[in-house]
């Protein structure tokens, strides 16, 4: 395959990377953590960045992909899991929320105050995913128009604004909130769980396998070593990107006082470009929302149609469309209020299959070690995510507070190694155990 293919289908996996979330959270990271950024963004950059490297890395590594990762802890457990996962970045959750932030930042701020802003929401949305829809029925064709074209144009667009932001911006870094002032490489640990670009990477994983293959690449070796170079061109241009919107919230954070990162990329577009920033931001949100769709989309529809063999890839695009354009008519706010409960819950346990499928020749992929330590990890990841939902579960509470690292949110890693270990020892009893009952049976066969 050409050097220029890898590169294009690697600006096709960041431009599917690239959405509402990536743009939103590195600011408001960089504003919040003033003195103590680089620590906060590189913890950003691991879960925001690393991890979902490694999953796709993880995903080429098996033949079956992101299902059957999951069957080595079991079968029921891997189709109830990536169900979920889909049905989370995909039409419930990720796919209407770039498609609120693409109007949000896109068209709202161009609407006279009297206007219906639902209304113009409605058409948005029409308009919105019917191209989404058309570019998804030809996946072959993705990497044309979002590697080739949509990626450069939206990386142009960003690199203008950090650059002029970080020329023209010259107030110095504050103290950090209270959130970053002790803990800030954990917090922005936390913070990159929601770009959801890790659980993404189980779906983009076998999009990108797909366009290796198409260009006529079928060696298993060859496949990763292809996949592995298209995820580091992606990874790198989002490490970049995120350091430099990060400044770039930083340096904000002396010009006022800001909700969210969206508030502080409008302040420094219109600080930096006046009338005309409003338009490039629009342009920068509007892309990254629209291509993370149209990825998003066809991840679905290539997923659920070899899971559901009666419904049709044309099917399951077109219903994942609808039930996107019909939930992302509720509002951001909506939206995102199940975000972070839904992640607390899913990122422990898809980090413990990443790191298990890694490690998973040392102890033979034996199904005992993936159970114990799924199980230990689940539940704690569980309590942690009915937490954010905002429950109280008393005495489970008080234990769960107490774990190493639960300050920092981390509470499920103590849990997760434990079981692992356990796993690890019974997999050895069981397996001594077998041997001397072959002994024995061998034994008397012979007697």
């Amino acid at each position: 395959m050409k050097k220029l293919d890898t590169l294009f289908i690697g600006f096709m996996l960041f431009s599917m990377f690239f959405g509402a979330g990536n743009l939103i959270f590195p600011p408001f990271l960089g504003a919040g953590a003033g003195t103590n950024f680089w620590t906060g963004m590189l913890g950003f950059i691991v879960t925001g960045v690393g991890l979902p490297v490694l999953v796709i890395f993880a995903v080429s590594l098996v033949k079956g992909g992101a299902q059957a990762m999951g069957d080595r802890v079991h079968p029921v457990f891997s189709t109830a899991f990536m169900v979920a996962v889909y049905l989370c970045i995909g039409p419930f959750l990720a796919i209407p929320r770039n498609a609120n932030v693409a109007f949000e930042m896109g068209i709202t701020p161009f609407l006279p105050e009297s206007t219906n802003t639902a209304l113009i929401l409605l058409l948005f949305s029409v308009v919105f995913f019917g191209i989404v829809y058309v570019i998804s029925l030809n996946p072959s064709k993705m990497e044309q128009y979002m590697g080739r074209f949509i990626a450069p144009t939206l990386v142009v667009a960003i690199v203008i604004l950090i650059v002029v932001g970080l020329f023209k911006l010259d107030t110095p870094f504050l103290n950090p909130t209270e959130d970053y002032q002790t803990g800030a490489f954990f917090k922005g640990f936390l913070e990159g769980y929601n770009t959801m670009d890790a659980l993404a990477s189980l779906a983009f994983g076998i999009v990108i396998l797909n366009s290796i293959q198409k260009k006529g690449i079928e060696n298993r070796s060859q496949l990763t070593r292809y996949t592995f170079k298209a995820g580091l061109i992606a990874g790198i241009l989002l490490s970049a990107i995120y350091v430099g919107i990060g400044l770039v919230g930083a340096k904000m954070a002396g010009h006022g006082t800001f909700a969210d990162g969206t508030g502080i990329l409008s302040s420094a577009a219109t600080l930096l470009f006046g009338p005309s920033g409003t338009l490039l931001l629009g342009l920068i949100f509007t892309l990254a929302c629209f291509t993370t769709v149209v990825g998003l989309t066809t991840a679905c529809g290539q997923y659920f149609s070899n899971l559901l063999p009666k419904l049709s890839y044309k099917t399951v695009v077109t219903i994942v469309t609808l039930v996107g354009f019909t939930l992302s008519n509720l509002g951001l706010a909506q939206i995102l209020k199940v975000s972070v409960p839904f992640l607390v819950m899913t990122y422990p346990l898809l980090i413990m299959l990443v790191v298990l499928t890694f490690f998973s020749r040392y102890f033979k992929n034996v199904k005992t070690v993936y159970g114990s330590a799924f199980i230990f990890t689940g539940v704690f990841a569980l309590i942690s995510g009915l937490n954010a939902f905002g429950l109280d579960l008393g005495p489970v509470q008080d234990m769960k507070n107490m774990l190493p690292l639960a300050s920092a949110g981390l509470e499920w890693i103590v849990p997760a190694l434990v079981g692992t270990a356990l796993g690890l020892v019974m997999s050895q009893f069981s397996k001594k155990v077998f041997t001397v009952h072959d002994m024995e049976i061998k034994g008397l066969t012979q007697k």
